[in-house]
Parts: structure tokens; C-alpha cells; sequence
């Protein structure tokens, strides 16, 4: 199984990771937490104390065209949240 995962830098992520070091990641569906935790161990090389997983529903949208009343979903992800040990960081911004 291929798991996705993409950092999310928010003005709320980065003050999650300055106050707790604690990181936000947005992952695959069907991603549970021990696969996530050796995922981000094994690419940024640090060591991971917690995972904590949250499913972020798709919201539905609406608009109004020339040809009528459009109706859509937007697409539903997992989220989580990342706690490194003390003195450790992950930086995002190396590969670039």
C-alpha cells in the first residue's frame, strides 16, 4: 500500500509546532497511525512520540451559473498531527 502524505503550513500548524512541536500532515484515507509514525520516521528522520488522526469531512458547495444551480462535495482527507521528541525538528523546507 502507497501512502500519501503532504505537510500542511498554516499559521496554525506553525504555531502547533512552535508551542508543542507538533506537526500537521495531511495523509491518505486509509492510513492508520502506526503506518503514518514509520512513514515520517523513515523520511525526516526523527522520532515520532505520538500520532493523533482526525477525518476532515468534504463540505458541500453550491453556486449559481448561467445555466442553473450547480451542486458539489469537496473531497474528504485525514489529517494528523505529528508530536517529535524533545529537541528534535522536522524541517520541510531541506529538499527544496
Amino acid at each position: 500500500m502507497d501512502i500519501m502524505i503532504q505537510p500542511i503550513v498554516t499559521e496554525k500548524a506553525t504555531k502547533l509546532t512552535e508551542k508543542l512541536n507538533r506537526y500537521t500532515f495531511r495523509v491518505s484515507l486509509d492510513a492508520n497511525k502506526y503506518q503514518i509514525k514509520s512513514l515520517v520516521e523513515k523520511l525526516y528522520d526523527v522520532k515520532v512520540v505520538n500520532v493523533n488522526t482526525l477525518v476532515v469531512r468534504g463540505k458541500n458547495k453550491s453556486r449559481y451559473t448561467k445555466s442553473g444551480l450547480l451542486k458539489g462535495k469537496t473531497v474528504a482527507y485525514k489529517k494528523a498531527f505529528i508530536t517529535v521528541a524533545d529537541g528534535q525538528t522536522i524541517d520541510f523546507y531541506s529538499n527544496i
